[in-house]
This record gives structure tokens, C-alpha cells and sequence, in this order.
């Protein structure tokens, strides 16, 4: 992998407008909603914040990835959702709001727990972090300027110029999912040659993470007796992650292609596995409506 402008410029600039979407589409009932549906919301975010690190350290193990790719691995389940986990999740007939909300909280908890964890897993998998710059307070620094200054630049916007923020705000909803598209087709193309390698070394990993994650966020939720569409939006909460953001941490903040591997192969599968879920949620409920009538 090459570090060039699209790791030093690009991903960062595209990564605040994105979040800048977000904000368009945040208003402050989004983040009080969660206390009416409390059970729905801890729920998602243990899943998110805990329950996929965890699974994201076994796999590494698991599949003895060199200590690079491990944490390429670790650094996507760190990541938040997106504005991609909500589209998954409106398609589904899932709950919008709910995963409108947990996208929200998690995003503006992860420029904190997202550099610290990282240090810990490199110094779990590397030995040591130090061999890579990542310092602490400036990592947590710059996240902050790149995904909770333009979440609130949004969020003003939209209270203070509602019909200029409601006309934008689709139009990000947009460049957001065809952006991360565009920049893993960029950086397939500038690695062609290597593609097929990069699937190898990582391919079976990201692809058995992102089903078990899928599958588990949706059966704890059912679990917990959480009603259909809450399950829906917890999984896509879960599986669905913010490539941009791991490939700009992996690439920009850390400075090591390596590890950008496994964002890159997560986010292409992601895609395939997030319509696939959605399919069998729609056969389940097609099934469930033939066996009503």
C-alpha cells in the first residue's frame, strides 16, 4: 500500500465531510431519544464498543495475522458505524432512529477510546507502539477536529438554516456511501498488483468478522427480547463500520499502509455481507407473513 495524497489529504477531508452530513442530520432529540428506548441503546453500544473488539481480537488470533494486519483488523472494529450502517439499516425496515442515535453517541465516543485502544493493541501485537507515531493526546486531538467539529458545525447548521441543512444533508448521505466506494476503487487500482494478496492475507478474516458480528449483534438482540427492527439496526450497528474513518487512522494518523489491509478488504466485503443479511431478513418476513395468512 502507497501512502500518497489520497491517505494524506483526501481521507481526511472526505472523512469531515462526512461527519459533517451526520451533524445536517443530528438534532438533540436524536441523542435524548436513546433514554425512551434505554435497553435498545446500551445494548448497541456494548455490542459496538466491546463485544466487536473482542471478537476482532480472537479472529486475529485465531488466524495468527502477521502483527500489522492484526491491528489493521483491531483498528476497523474500534471504528463507529456510518452513514452506510444507516442506509443498510432503512433498506431492512429496521429501526432508523434507533440506529440514527448509536451511530451518533458512538461517534463522538470513539475519538477517545479509538487512539487509546490502538496503542494497546499494538503494544499487544507489535511489542510496542512506539515503532509507529501515534501520541496519544494528538491522535485524540485530531480525531476530534476531523469527526466531532464537523458533527457540531452540522448540527448548528441545521438549527440555525433548517431548509438549506435538510437539502444538504441527503446529498452527503450519498457522496458519504459512494466516497468510501470511490476511495477502496482508488486504492484497489493503485494496487492492483497486490489485490489478490491483500484478499489472502486478510480476506477470510474481515469476511468471518463482519458475519459473526452481523449474526451475533442480531441474536443478542433477539435475546434480549428487543422487537425486530431494534435487532435489525443493533446488527447493521455493529457489522457495518466506518471504513473511511480505520482507513484514515490506519494511513494518515499512524502512517502505515500495512495496516490500512484489512479496512480496505472489510469495507468491500461489508457491502456484499450487509445486502446478503437484508436479503434473509426480507425471506424471513416474507415467510412470517405466509405462515399469518
Amino acid at each position: 500500500m502507497q501512502a500518497d495524497l489520497l491517505t494524506t489529504i483526501i481521507l481526511p477531508v472526505s472523512l469531515f465531510i462526512i461527519m459533517f452530513g451526520m451533524g445536517l442530520s443530528l438534532r438533540t432529540i436524536d441523542f435524548t431519544g436513546v433514554l425512551k428506548q434505554p435497553k435498545a441503546a446500551v445494548i448497541g453500544i456494548f455490542a459496538q464498543i466491546i463485544l466487536l473488539p473482542i471478537i476482532a481480537f480472537l479472529i486475529a488470533i485465531a488466524f495468527k495475522l502477521p502483527p500489522e494486519l492484526a491491528v489493521g483488523l483491531m483498528i476497523i472494529s474500534f471504528a463507529p458505524s456510518g452513514a452506510t450502517s444507516n442506509m443498510f439499516t432503512n433498506l431492512a425496515k429496521g429501526d432508523v432512529a434507533l440506529s440514527i442515535s448509536l451511530t451518533a453517541i458512538v461517534s463522538l465516543i470513539t475519538p477517545f477510546t479509538l487512539p487509546l485502544l490502538t496503542l494497546l493493541a499494538m503494544n499487544y501485537f507489535i511489542g510496542s507502539a512506539e515503532a509507529f507515531e501515534l501520541p496519544l493526546l494528538k491522535t485524540i486531538f485530531q480525531l476530534l477536529i476531523i469527526t466531532l467539529i464537523p458533527v457540531l458545525i452540522g448540527m448548528f447548521m441545521l438549527f440555525k438554516w433548517q431548509k438549506a441543512a435538510n437539502k444538504t444533508e441527503p446529498v452527503i448521505r450519498i457522496f458519504s456511501v459512494i466516497f468510501l466506494l470511490l476511495i477502496i476503487l482508488a486504492i484497489i487500482f493503485k494496487n492492483k498488483a497486490q489485490m489478490l494478496d491483500f484478499f489472502i492475507q486478510t480476506g477470510a478474516a474481515t469476511l468471518t468478522l463482519n458475519i459473526l458480528v452481523l449474526g451475533l449483534g442480531y441474536l443478542l438482540a433477539n435475546f434480549f427480547k428487543l422487537s425486530q427492527p431494534q435487532s435489525v439496526s443493533i446488527a447493521y450497528e455493529v457489522g457495518i463500520q466506518n471504513g473511511t474513518l480505520a482507513l484514515m487512522v490506519a494511513g494518515t494518523l499512524i502512517g502505515n499502509n500495512t495496516m490500512m489491509i484489512p479496512a480496505v478488504t472489510y469495507s468491500i466485503l461489508m457491502f456484499i455481507t450487509g445486502f446478503a443479511f437484508g436479503f434473509l431478513l426480507k425471506k424471513q418476513r416474507d415467510s412470517l407473513s405466509i405462515m399469518e395468512e
